[in-house]
């Protein structure tokens, strides 16, 4: 059924399928019994502590599906045990210009240049305001185009000071491909500042009698062993909770696709299948480097439930989705969410 469904959403050009679903979804989970029928038949409750969090189950949605969260209950009814939203940034911004999602259909692949087009901080804690309170949120904050890399560190303060409060965890997103010259906050000493500072507030947040919410860093899987080790350190001096490994990828190598499909898509970060053995030794470097000292989201490629407890051999302890889910829909989330 789920394979007749993809059929014919891929028909529709990639982002207008997107929308299209999730408003389709949201109007039918309308009528009374549905989001519980829906509920019962996908989610599978088997409870994971991370970060201090008991998460329903280790299966997330990764962030850039639901940026605005505007369908928190939509995928919570699909079986995700947390969402996280985002990429937000400060101000709103429309991203780049379209057509700027495409498929890579015998790939199993995505390629997406969104470049953070969101609806603003403020707008999405609103929306927070009514999240579905037994659902794990996090937020994934970044920078916006407009803004210098000099100033960046303040667009992550913004972010994490206006939502705290209605986010259960944070990710610093300083990896996508999509925002020019962002992943050149990865460099060690941007990144300490951008990190140091966010904990920094936390600490004061803390002697205001909040919770403290875990912070987490997204990362790309492009980064040299140099670069990883450098973020080994940077997790430890800093002493965030955890690392979010990976991001999509700026490589090319090894796709079905042909060269000439590859050329007209043009620039972008590629998901899916492909992207699985990269991410997953990135996620293992990660785990052998700090001695297993670091808390991981293993996510990137993740298609089946054995690629699932590849991720979680290699150090993962919740999962996330992304592509995977476009083509193998919501009995992936339930098959993974047993393990």
């Amino acid at each position: 059924m789920y394979k007749l469904l993809v059929k014919l959403l891929f028909l529709m050009p990639a982002e207008t399928a997107h929308y299209f679903t999730l408003n389709v979804l949201h109007v039918i989970q309308k009528i009374p019994g549905v989001y519980a029928l829906m509920r019962s038949i996908n989610f599978v409750k088997n409870e994971v502590k991370f970060v201090g969090i008991n998460f329903p189950n280790r299966v997330g949605l990764a962030a850039g599906f639901d940026k605005n969260a505007k369908y928190l209950r939509e995928f919570q009814s699909m079986g995700f045990g947390f969402v996280e939203i985002g990429t937000v940034t400060p101000l709103a911004q429309p991203g780049n210009d379209k057509p700027r999602l495409f498929r890579l259909i015998k790939d199993e692949a995505i390629i997406n240049r969104m470049g953070f087009n969101n609806d603003g901080v403020d707008a999405v804690v609103e929306r927070l305001k009514n999240r579905p309170k037994d659902l794990i949120v996090g937020g994934n904050i970044g920078k916006n185009k407009v803004t210098p890399n000099e100033n960046a560190q303040r667009d992550y303060e913004i972010c994490f000071e206006k939502l705290y409060d209605v986010v259960d965890y944070f990710v610093v997103n300083v990896s996508s491909p999509n925002t020019p010259n962002l992943r050149a906050l990865q460099d060690k000493e941007p990144l300490t500042k951008i990190l140091a500072s966010l904990m920094s507030m936390r600490n004061s947040f803390i002697l205001q009698g909040k919770l403290a919410k875990p912070l987490l860093l997204k990362i790309a899987p492009d980064l040299t062993a140099a670069q990883l080790n450098d973020l080994v350190d940077i997790v430890r001096d800093t002493q965030i909770e955890g690392v979010v490994a990976t991001n999509t990828t700026i490589s090319r190598e090894g796709l079905l696709a042909s060269k000439t499909q590859i050329e007209q898509i043009g620039a972008g970060g590629l998901s899916g299948k492909i992207l699985f053995n990269h991410a997953t030794e990135v996620l293992s470097h990660l785990h052998q480097k700090s001695n297993g000292t670091i808390q991981l989201i293993g996510v990137g490629g993740i298609d089946t439930a054995d690629k699932a407890k590849q991720k979680m051999m290699a150090g993962a302890t919740l999962l996330q989705l992304y592509t995977g889910f476009i083509y193998k829909g919501p009995r992936l989330v339930k098959d993974i969410a047993k393990l």
